[in-house]
């Protein structure tokens, strides 16, 4: 059978704010965004909590409107902010009960050719079973694969799910797998918890497949903290809290006797890095999948944008018996552009530029005899 991971990148819809091209605005959007839904959530909003409200609706054009470039204000019930015609917007609601409501990031179709070429790397790699990483939902996944892979002369897989994470932005973790590997059972981790909340940013949902001779293969797909804004200790302090939960949750797979685990997605970090330690040291006895001799790289380390050593940050990490089980294994980045002129490698002649790349991320995929 055949495994693979592949960050998608959205099918259809993508949030303007994670565009490339709108990065440097993006950036800021995105921590407004989970600052302002923050600041909404307190019992009770002081005056500085106002204050800090109205500032960052003046620096992303909301003081004015419900509607900017990038945020979108969604008001249910109650009033939040008074917006005089003659004087200074002020924020009327006393707390959370006080109104009903959010920001939300404004979102803005993705190129049509560039979700072709996501449903060509995917009938490309012709998966048995196929991780997804940043899907929008399982009603869009179910369709892409439904419409979009027959479009490209490629299967539909029979089995599609995922399971709404915790990040609001549409971008979650699913799988879709061949008709002689059902899903038998998921768990979902997104209200696992330690001493500094919430661990996931989106879920570490683990997947219970059926094999042909009544085996059983867990796939733990996962996508850890980005680094795209927040502090780098903050977000490296939250992919190791991350980490530390997969080892854990991996380790009592194996205590339990379950001896074929997978744990695959973008980790966001390269391997020599701290936050990685719980899953690439520390005793665990998880392998990468890129460490085998039978692993075709292409000449590259990475996964990520120009593919060098610092942007490996996709993973199919292999417990022992599965790693033993390899016959084959690569990487495929003919969705990917390669470089400011797409000459870093061959890609499919349907990516003529940046804009029609299927993702900025490579995907991996990994052949077993089980």
């Amino acid at each position: 059978m055949r495994l693979a991971t592949f960050n998608v990148e959205n099918m259809f819809d993508r949030a303007k704010a994670l565009n490339g091209a709108n990065w440097e605005e993006g950036k800021p959007a995105l921590e407004a965004h989970k600052e302002l839904n923050a600041l909404f959530e307190k019992a009770r909003y002081s005056a500085a909590d106002k204050a800090r409200m109205l500032s960052l609706f003046e620096k992303h054009g909301l003081l004015k409107t419900d509607d900017s470039p990038l945020l979108l204000l969604r008001k249910i019930r109650g009033q939040l902010i008074k917006r005089p015609r003659v004087g200074d917007a002020e924020i009327v609601a006393t707390g959370r009960k006080s109104w009903v409501g959010w920001v939300e990031l404004k979102t803005e179709p993705v190129n049509e050719t560039a979700t072709l070429n996501t449903a060509r790397v995917l009938g490309e790699i012709n998966a048995d079973v196929q991780a997804v990483i940043e899907a929008e939902d399982r009603t869009t996944l179910r369709l892409f694969n439904q419409q979009l892979l027959p479009e490209v002369d490629a299967k539909p897989f029979q089995h599609v799910m995922l399971v709404d994470g915790n990040d609001d932005r549409g971008i979650d973790v699913g799988l879709m797998t061949r008709p002689k590997f059902p899903i038998v059972s998921i768990r979902s981790h997104v209200d696992d918890t330690d001493a500094s909340g919430t661990i996931f940013s989106r879920d570490c949902a683990e997947y219970e497949i059926s094999l042909p001779g009544g085996k059983r293969l867990w796939v733990m797909v996962n996508h850890l903290k980005s680094k795209g804004y927040g502090s780098q200790a903050s977000n490296d302090a939250k992919r190791k809290r991350q980490a530390k939960r997969i080892r854990t949750l991996y380790d009592a797979h194996l205590a339990e006797g379950d001896t074929l685990v997978a744990v695959v997605g973008d980790l966001n970090e390269i391997p020599d890095n701290d936050p990685l330690t719980p899953l690439l040291r520390q005793n665990s006895t998880l392998i990468d999948i890129s460490s085998h001799p039978k692993y075709e790289s292409g000449g590259r380390e990475g996964t990520h944008g120009n593919c060098g050593p610092s942007a490996k940050l996709d993973y199919i990490l292999l417990s022992p018996d599965l790693y033993a089980s390899v016959t084959a294994a690569g990487v495929e980045r003919r969705g990917m552009w390669g470089g400011v002129n797409g000459t870093l490698w061959e890609h499919f002649p349907e990516v003529s530029n940046a804009d029609e790349a299927a993702s900025d991320h490579a995907a991996l995929w990994v052949d077993l005899d089980l």
